[in-house]
């Protein structure tokens, strides 16, 4: 209790003194109870009460001409209209009515002081006004140095409050220091302290509290809440103020230099001046970094005093147009939805369901954590298999806009990182510039044909890339001709290339290698039928009712016209057929033109590919390997011919070092066994052996001809020729022993398309069969050795008949 009240309890009422005029005052078990809403009146507070519902006037009516005492409880629910004992909380406060005022609506307004707190035992009756019964609540003190402690706390507390609090009158701090006892301090805070969840319950909870130590500490939590908000807030009007403050001094000075040019009759600083103030409004709108802009205005602040008609004025002016034209603060929304982007893939691209998952789930992660640097994709794969339309995919589900920067042939590093501005002419690099194209900083930017990068005296363009590929660096690029940094965090960067093998080590280990395989003849007939026969129509401008492709004129340019793993050639020949469908149309030979096997070949002419396996590989000495190259799989003839001489062996068809150390390995192999496989030791040493590799304008390398080279050597010196229907690749060893290699969906779809019906692979290679297509598996055989014993047994055919010269002589019937 207030040190201004004494409260003396009896079984019939309650009598308490109050200190303003110090007569005693009862307050009755059963009192007039007046229910309001969406507030709490706490002991010793005055406030005002709207009165407007009709029991609640009676009550008025009844209490005013009389000792004016009633008791106000709080509503649970404000939306109930008539309460009831159940609608009511059970603490309130025993209030005097002090004023009433009647109002021009018909309502009334009451102001009361709270005396006392007090607990509501049931309603005795309810019409025409409520009757209660109370009981008078005690507060509990508990004197001591720690409520002398939270008492100063809590009052430091609320001093600060009441500095901070704009709207706080000069007289709250006066009232808080006159306030001695701790239950009133703590009523006269929990009056004026906002609540967290914006309703009551929190302030019926303090009115509900009669321990004073347990609601002075609740008091103070929350007073510390509110004076972190009020010193944040009161620490962003600093700011605020003091940048405003330094805009105007900024102003000020302008205008002042502006006076100064006027009165000096400089025009042409003057005018100098107009489009410096343009550059500076357009600096200031592209929000750059504070760094980013303390650059900025110390190249403004030496354009001023530059005359216009230098050349310097030039290059400094293009500069601070460049950086206002960047994207420092432009994004683009991202709109990941996964059905959405499954069915942009599906539509765009046939199969590759691998290479789809792994979109879809890079797309997963970009969804949960857009702020997250993620890894950088590579696709890596021959032409044509649709890898920068893949990339035109991603940024299309992505929603965003879609950059692409060829770097085929780039050989000069200034063209990634820019020109310093030193130099005459100097730009920013592709990096830049393309981004200062798209106006967002967070596009999709293929790099195309990664792995034709070169480097010369100019520098390495490929070592550049290493910061621009790096999530951990990219945050701070810089460009040479900026000279400041740029944020390329939020860029996502995809990469193409047809091999990984020219890829310097450090800029592949930055990328996520997602390789893409050619396609089988299956696909390839698919995709022209879905994507390319109508896609080429369009282009013609003949329509889809007016030309009709069938399945065997599309499987006869497949196979007679196109021979790669991706199916821009095939599209290529489409076209041409298009075309001549398109001159029919014009001329008005035909309204509708059905294409097939002789259309093509009249508008294509002869095949370009004829299977030639049986006719190279019917006599010994000719194997058929399988090799990969950046275009795709290739399959390639071994021919080894034998001659007198003296164990030399000669290489020829332009091959690199690495194939001719597997043939020099295969001949020591075949001479260090060559009585296990039954050849003659001396018929080797009196001869020279000649290994060549057709196509001799096509440069050729890699160990994984070894077998085949093999294969040929022992076919020549046994006699018995290669089987035409076998293919094989893999490494060799001088113990005879047959080594993984890299490829092998690649060359097997070459085998398949060049009739390859058995291939031999290396053991180790068995783990590899998952990612070859079930077509190609269900259509060829595989042989899997581990030595060339198991080599020569699945590969050679029967010792070959000599040929016959003379005529044959007629067999008996």
């Amino acid at each position: 209790m207030s040190e201004s009240q004494i409260i003396e309890r009896s079984a019939a009422a309650t009598t308490i003194r109050t200190a303003g005029n110090g007569q005693p005052l009862s307050i009755p078990t059963l009192i007039p109870i007046l229910p309001i809403r969406n507030i709490v009146v706490y002991p010793g507070t005055v406030m005002p009460l709207n009165v407007g519902r009709q029991k609640s006037k009676n009550l008025l009516d009844e209490v005013m001409p009389a000792d004016k005492l009633i008791g106000v409880v709080t509503q649970r629910n404000a939306e109930v209209e008539d309460p009831s004992f159940t609608d009511l909380y059970t603490v309130g406060s025993a209030c005097m009515i002090l004023k009433l005022f009647k109002l021009p609506d018909g309502n009334q307004s009451i102001i009361v002081h709270a005396l006392v707190r007090f607990r509501l035992l049931g309603l005795e009756q309810t019409d025409p006004f409520a009757m209660g019964r109370i009981e008078v609540l005690e507060d509990v003190v508990t004197p001591g140095p720690e409520m002398d402690a939270l008492i100063a706390s809590v009052r430091q507390q609320a001093n600060r409050v009441i500095e901070l609090s704009p709207n706080t009158p000069d007289e709250a701090a006066q009232v808080l220091a006159s306030i001695t006892s701790p239950s009133s301090l703590a009523d006269f805070l929990a009056a004026n302290l906002p609540t967290e969840k914006g309703d009551i319950t929190e302030k019926q909870q303090l009115l509900e509290e009669t321990n004073v130590e347990k609601r002075l500490r609740i008091i103070a939590t929350r007073l510390a809440t509110q004076l972190d908000v009020l010193e944040l807030q009161s620490k962003i009007q600093s700011q605020v103020k003091e940048n405003i403050d330094k805009s105007q001094r900024r102003y000020y000075l302008q205008e002042q230099l502006k006076a100064i040019r006027k009165e000096l009759g400089d025009q042409e600083s003057g005018a100098g001046g107009s489009e410096i103030d343009t550059l500076r409004t357009r600096l200031v709108a592209a929000k750059l970094p504070e760094m980013v802009m303390k650059e900025a205005e110390r190249e403004l602040s030496r354009l001023e005093t530059i005359p216009s008609a230098s050349p310097e004025y030039g290059v400094i002016r293009t500069y601070l147009q460049i950086l206002s034209e960047l994207p420092w603060a432009v994004d683009t929304t991202d709109k990941i939805n996964l059905t959405e982007a499954r069915q942009i893939l599906d539509r765009d691209h046939h199969d590759l369901d691998k290479v789809k998952r792994r979109i879809i789930e890079y797309l997963a992660v970009r969804k949960l954590k857009p702020d997250g640097g993620g890894a950088i994709l590579c696709f890596v794969g021959p032409p044509g298999v649709g890898k920068t339309s893949l990339g035109k995919s991603i940024a299309e589900a992505m929603g965003r806009k879609f950059i692409r920067v060829s770097l085929g042939g780039v050989r000069d590093e200034a063209d990634i990182r820019g020109h310093r501005r030193t130099y005459i002419g100097s730009m920013p690099g592709r990096i830049i510039a393309e981004l200062r194209k798209a106006g967002t900083r967070n596009p999709v930017m293929m790099l195309d044909e990664i792995d034709k990068v070169g480097a010369d005296f100019r520098g390495d363009p490929a070592a550049a890339l290493l910061e621009v590929l790096d999530p951990a660096q990219n945050s701070t690029f810089t460009d040479h001709y900026l000279d400041v940094p740029f944020d390329l965090s939020r860029v996502l960067f995809i990469a193409t290339a047809n091999t990984m093998d020219t890829v310097p080590g450090p800029l592949r280990d930055r990328m996520e290698v997602i390789e893409i395989p050619g396609y089988t003849q299956s696909d390839k007939l698919d995709i022209a039928r879905r994507y390319l026969v109508p896609r080429q129509l369009e282009a013609n401008g003949v329509l889809p009712k007016q030309a009709k492709f069938s399945d065997a004129a599309l499987n006869w340019i497949i196979e007679g016209y196109t021979r790669e793993a991706g199916v821009r050639n095939l599209e290529r020949q489409i076209g041409s057929i298009a075309r001549s469908i398109a001159a029919d149309i014009v001329d008005g030979k035909t309204e509708r033109a059905v294409v097939d096997r002789q259309r093509v070949s009249a508008v294509l002419g002869p095949r370009k590919f004829d299977p030639e396996l049986a006719s190279r590989t019917s006599v010994p000495g000719v194997a058929t390997g399988m090799a990969y190259t950046p275009v795709g799989g290739e399959i390639l003839f071994i021919e080894a011919s034998r001659m007198p001489g003296k164990g030399m062996i000669i290489l020829t068809g332009q091959i690199g070092d690495v194939m001719k150390e597997s043939a020099t390995a295969a001949y020591s192999l075949i001479r260090s066994r060559a009585p296990a496989l039954g050849i003659d030791p001396k018929l080797l040493a009196n001869s020279d052996i000649h290994i060549h590799v057709p196509a001799g304008a096509v440069p050729k390398d890699g160990p994984s001809a070894g077998v085949a080279m093999f294969t040929a050597l022992a076919s020549l010196m046994l006699n018995r020729p290669v089987r035409h229907d076998v293919a094989m690749t893999g490494e060799i060893t001088l113990r005879g022993l047959v080594l993984p290699i890299g490829g092998l969906k690649e060359k097997t779809l070459a085998a398949k398309r060049a009739g390859i019906r058995q291939v031999i692979v290396p053991r180790r290679n068995e783990k590899d069969m998952p990612e070859i297509p079930k077509e190609v598996r269900d259509t060829l055989q595989f042989h899997f050795v581990d030595n060339i014993d198991e080599v020569l047994k699945a590969a050679l055919g029967p010792v070959a008949r000599p040929r016959k010269t003379g005529k044959s002589k007629p067999r008996a019937a």
